[in-house]
């Protein structure tokens, strides 16, 4: 079982930007894949952004062209770097490890405590 801990968030003007790192207790580059969720108060989980071992990335239409998602496997760690913040993007951020079968893209059970990200004036 991965254990992830989330770090980087705070309190930021919109415009700004924040990168959010992910360290993980064991290797990470033979997992399939790994994603950034967030959960604002009173909102569901949404999944912002993913990266397979692979490379490949899926954004939420809601931060594409902000955020950009990536890794350094010798590190174990994953990378959320966030642009030009808007205050709807204040939630807490979660990361998590992903599987993938029948076409379905479910997160593990288990999910740590996040890290805050507020962007206000």
């Amino acid at each position: 079982q991965v254990q992830l801990v989330e770090s980087g968030g705070g309190l930021v003007q919109p415009g700004g930007s924040l990168r959010l790192s992910c360290a993980a207790s064991e290797s990470i580059a033979s997992i399939y894949a790994m994603a950034w969720y967030r959960q604002a108060p009173g909102k569901q989980r949404e999944l912002v952004a993913a990266l397979t071992k692979g490379g490949s990335t899926n954004y939420a239409d809601s931060v594409k062209a902000r955020f950009t998602i990536s890794r350094d496997n010798a590190k174990n760690t994953l990378y959320l770097q966030m642009n030009s913040l808007k205050p709807e993007d204040t939630a807490v951020y979660y990361c998590n490890t992903l599987s993938y079968s029948g076409n379905v893209v479910t997160p593990s059970d288990y999910w740590g405590q996040g890290t805050q990200v507020t962007v206000s004036s």
